[in-house]
């Protein structure tokens, strides 16, 4: 976006607007909505873009919002923001605490909570929307807000690109992203290359055959099974990763059974890899499906093992200049000290997917929330 200002200048509104903000964020805190279905999020973020002159299309994905404001000549600039929110219960004791349940994919009934900062996006992006459009006369371009749901499972960012979001609005010159994180209040944390982790989160289905506990030999046991794949899965990381390299591979579902005396015939594994290179996810991914599918054969299983993809983040990674640009605009706003670069973590976003599919420059940044 072209300045025809100083920066700050965008920035004169902003005292002003923070009790309407600081409301906002409150009232979506205490409203949060499940994975693909913030549709009162959405309505919330789109009647702010309508009331401050955007171009509006809501339902991009199924709750995707983008907002479009023209102001002349001048680069396109995308901001994004997700909106949903974790099937969490609140016990924060916070006056605006949630206590929202809601149905799961799974058909289950569970509480939801704002647990990892959704809620501060979307007020933060309905604020620099609303920033932007108070201030034409100091910039030109086209700015273009994207509010994006699913982030929690993979499936928002893909499902607006698949729901020709690249074809329906303007390739932006650059994507922007942010997000709050556990870290002193007025921080601003960055780097370039790698920013966050590439994710994969797996099901394995093992196949044995039930028997009576009394009669362990006439069973093939998936639990025993199971608790090897288990133990073996932990050397993929400390025997087959350089130590130079970074992996992660977590087990966070182990299912078997109803009762105690009985043998099942099945069991069930879900497990999350967290790598920062893509040659150590493919070996990683190919390591897995060869310690499951040998642990199956060594114990005479029936069939070999089912293994279904249950979600993928890709690497997020910021382009070289245009975090530069971004961090030098940074320092002529913020105090000395707060614009910092930090390490790669192992968390992992989707944001990177549009960045990826319009083959643009990406800049993703992390912001303190904790007070001092």
């Amino acid at each position: 976006m072209t300045q025809t200002k100083q920066p700050t200048e965008i920035l004169l509104n902003l005292d002003t607007m923070l009790p309407e903000l600081e409301a906002v964020y409150k009232d979506i805190h205490a409203h949060p909505e499940l994975s693909m279905q913030e549709r009162r999020t959405a309505g919330i973020a789109a009647n702010h873009l309508k009331t401050n002159g955007f171009e509006v299309t809501a339902g991009i994905g199924k709750t995707g919002v983008v907002g479009i404001l023209r102001n002349g000549d001048g680069p396109t600039v995308m901001l994004r923001a997700d909106m949903d929110a974790l099937p969490i219960k609140e016990a924060t004791g916070l006056p605006y605490a949630s206590t929202v349940t809601a149905t799961g994919p799974d058909g289950k009934t569970t509480p939801v909570a704002h647990s990892c900062g959704h809620d501060m996006h979307v007020a933060c992006l309905i604020g620099a929307t609303a920033l932007f459009c108070k201030s034409r006369d100091s910039w030109h371009g086209t700015l273009m807000a994207v509010f994006q749901p699913g982030e929690e499972t993979a499936q928002g960012a893909q499902a607006m690109i698949d729901d020709n979001l690249l074809k329906r609005f303007p390739k932006p010159d650059v994507v922007l992203g942010q997000h709050v994180m556990s870290v002193p209040s007025g921080r601003l944390d960055w780097r370039t290359g790698v920013v966050s982790s590439a994710a994969d989160s797996l099901q394995i289905r093992i196949f044995g055959r039930g028997a009576h506990g009394s009669m362990p030999e006439a069973s093939i046991d998936p639990v025993v099974m199971a608790a090897s794949i288990v133990l073996r899965l932990q050397t993929i990381v400390s025997r087959e990763v350089a130590p130079a390299d970074s992996a992660v591979v977590t087990i966070g579902v182990l299912q078997a059974g109803t009762k105690e005396n009985v043998i099942p015939d099945e069991a069930i594994i879900k497990l999350n890899v967290r790598t920062s290179d893509e040659g150590v996810r493919k070996h990683v991914l190919a390591a897995i499906e060869r310690i499951v599918n040998a642990e199956a054969a060594a114990a005479g299983a029936p069939k070999p093992p089912e293994i279904t993809r249950l979600g993928h983040y890709s690497l997020v990674t910021n382009d070289v200049d245009a975090t530069e640009k971004v961090v030098d605009a940074f320092r002529q706003n913020f105090p000395d000290g707060s614009v910092e670069p930090a390490k790669p973590t192992m968390a992992s976003e989707d944001s990177g997917c549009f960045g990826e599919g319009w083959h643009v420059p990406a800049v993703y940044w992390l912001f303190g929330e904790r007070r001092s």
